[in-house]
C-alpha cells in the first residue's frame, strides 16, 4: 500500500497575483480601460465614469515594468509555480475587436520566458475580475450572450500564441463570486438593486458555458494542457445543532457547489433545476449549450481564506465583517484586522468535501493573511517586516493541507496570495498587505515602490526547499 505521510514530490508550491493589483501600466502599450479601473474602492465600492487619481490599481505595484527583478525574488524562494492573470483588455482592448493587440501579447511572452527560464512554471487566470470596460458598458457584461465569443475569440488568441510556454490555465477567478459581486466578477453594469434573480444567473450560465467551451478548446489546441475551473471555497458550518441549521448549511453550501459541479459533472445538478422552478427563472439554454457544458475540467482550483456558519433562526443573524459569501459570524474563532474569521482546519474540511464529492485533482491557488505590516530596521541595518503573524497563519493552514493529504486528498499544489504586497481586491488598499515581499507604496500613492524581503521571505523559502516538512 502506498502510504502518503506528506507532500508529493512533484508539488507545485508558489505564489499568486492578479494582473490588475499589480502590473500598473492600465494605459501602456495599448491597453484598453478593464472595470477596475473605474473601482478606486474595491469590488464594493463606488464606480468612477473613467480612471481617477486615488485608483491605486493604475500603478499598482509596477510589476509590468519591473518583472524582472520580481521573478527573481519568486526564484530566489524557490518558487515551482506562479499564478498570475493575463489582462483582457491588453489583448483585446475593447474585447470586441477581431484582431489582438501585439504589444500586449509580446509583454506576456516576455514575462512567461522569465518565469521558465527560472523553471517557474505559469499557471495562468484568462479572466481575474478584469473584463474590458467597453464590454460591461455596451453589452452589460456576461448577461450577453455575445460575450462567449468575444471571450472565445480571446481565448484562442492566447492558448495559440502561448501553448508551448503554459501548462496550467484557469478559466474564470472565483467564478461563483459573481453572485456577490457582479460588476467586479462579471462585468454586469446593471447595478444589484435593479439586476433581477434571471439575469444574473442568465449571465451565470453564460461564464459556464464559456468556460466549458475554454476547456474545449484547450483540450484541442493544446492537449498536453490541464484546464481547471477556480471557485471561492468557504465551508460552511451549522450554528447549532438544530436539522433547520443543517439543511440552511446544506442550502448555502449548494449555492457554490453548483459552480464545480457543472465543471466537473457537465451538467445542472438538481437542487439548481428546483431552485429555478421555484423562484420563476427561466433561463435561455439551448442544446448547444448543454452539449459544450459535457466538457469538464482537468482540475479544481479554489481560494480559501475563512468559513463561515449558517442558521435557520432570523433572530441568530450576526454577520462576520468582512465574509463576501455572507453567513453568521463563528464564536469558536478569531478575526483577522479586516474582520474575517481564521480557520485553518476548515480548509482540512474543503480539501476532503471537494475530493469526496469530485474525485479530481485539487490545486489551492489562494490562501494568505492581509495584514497591517510595519517596516523596520534589522541588526544588519536592512529593511524588513516581522511578519511572525503571517507566518504562524500560513503555517497553520499548511498544516492542515498535509492532514488533508494524508487523508488521501490528490493535491497539485499551493499557491499563496499576494506573494509580493499588492492593492487588495475588496478595498482597494495597500495597507492590507499579504507578501513575503514587502512593496513600497502607501494607501495615499506615495511611497518608492522599493522591494523588501519580509521575515516570512526565508520562512517559505525554507518551507518550499524541505517540500513542506519544516512548516
Amino acid at each position: 500500500m502506498h502510504t502518503n505521510t506528506g507532500f508529493p514530490a512533484d508539488f507545485l508550491w508558489g505564489g499568486a497575483a492578479a494582473a490588475n493589483q499589480f502590473e500598473g501600466a492600465y494605459n501602456v502599450d495599448g491597453k484598453g480601460l478593464s472595470v477596475q479601473d473605474v473601482t478606486p474602492k474595491g469590488g464594493f465600492g463606488q464606480i468612477t465614469d473613467g480612471p481617477t487619481p486615488d485608483n491605486l490599481k493604475l500603478e499598482g505595484i509596477d510589476f509590468y515594468h519591473r518583472y524582472k527583478n520580481d521573478v527573481k525574488l519568486f526564484a530566489e524562494m524557490g518558487f515551482k509555480v506562479f499564478r498570475t492573470s493575463i489582462a483582457w483588455s491588453r489583448i483585446f482592448p475593447n474585447g470586441d475587436e477581431t484582431e489582438p493587440n501585439e504589444a500586449g501579447l509580446q509583454f506576456y511572452d516576455d514575462l512567461f520566458d522569465e518565469l521558465l527560464a527560472h523553471n517557474i512554471e505559469p499557471l495562468i487566470t484568462l479572466s481575474h475580475y478584469e473584463t474590458p470596460l467597453h464590454l460591461s458598458k455596451t453589452y452589460d457584461g456576461w448577461v450577453n450572450r455575445k460575450m462567449i465569443d468575444f471571450y472565445e475569440n480571446y481565448v484562442r488568441t492566447v492558448f495559440n500564441r502561448y501553448k508551448g510556454k503554459v501548462k496550467y490555465w484557469l478559466t474564470f477567478n472565483e467564478i461563483n463570486s459573481i453572485l456577490h459581486a457582479p460588476f467586479m466578477s462579471g462585468g454586469i453594469s446593471t447595478s444589484p438593486d435593479k439586476l433581477s434573480q434571471k439575469d444574473l444567473y442568465q449571465a451565470v450560465h453564460h461564464e459556464l458555458v464559456a468556460s466549458a467551451l475554454a476547456t474545449k478548446i484547450g483540450h484541442e489546441i493544446m492537449p498536453e494542457a490541464q484546464i481547471g475551473c477556480m471557485v471561492l471555497a468557504m465551508p460552511t458550518y451549522p450554528l447549532t445543532s438544530n436539522p433547520d441549521d443543517i439543511i440552511a448549511v446544506m442550502e448555502a453550501e449548494r449555492k457554490n457547489y453548483f459552480f464545480s459541479d457543472v465543471h466537473v459533472r457537465g451538467t445542472y445538478p438538481g437542487y439548481m433545476k428546483r431552485y429555478f422552478r421555484e423562484n420563476n427563472i427561466e433561463l435561455d439554454v439551448t442544446e448547444e449549450d448543454l452539449e459544450i457544458l459535457k466538457n469538464t475540467v482537468d482540475f479544481i482550483s479554489f481560494s480559501y481564506y475563512m468559513s463561515t456558519t449558517e442558521t435557520a433562526d432570523e433572530s441568530k443573524r450576526k454577520a462576520g465583517a468582512g465574509n463576501i459569501l455572507g453567513g453568521v459570524q463563528n464564536p469558536y474563532l478569531e478575526a483577522s484586522e479586516w474582520g474575517w474569521q481564521i480557520d485553518p482546519k476548515g480548509l482540512r474540511v474543503v480539501l476532503n468535501e471537494f475530493w469526496d464529492r469530485y474525485q479530481k485533482p485539487l490545486f489551492i491557488v489562494e490562501n494568505g493573511l492581509g495584514a497591517i505590516d510595519q517596516l523596520e530596521k534589522d541588526e544588519n541595518g536592512d529593511y524588513t517586516v516581522n511578519d511572525d503573524y503571517r507566518i504562524n497563519y500560513l503555517s497553520a493552514h499548511l498544516s492542515q493541507v498535509k492532514e488533508a493529504i494524508k487523508d488521501g486528498v490528490d493535491l497539485m499544489g499551493y499557491t499563496s496570495w499576494g506573494c509580493i504586497d499588492l492593492v487588495s481586491a475588496s478595498t482597494a488598499e495597500m495597507k492590507k498587505r499579504y507578501g513575503f515581499i514587502y512593496v513600497d507604496r502607501n494607501n495615499d500613492g506615495t511611497g518608492t515602490l522599493n522591494r523588501y524581503k519580509k521575515k516570512s521571505f526565508d520562512w517559505y523559502k525554507n518551507v518550499i526547499a524541505t517540500n513542506g516538512e519544516d512548516l
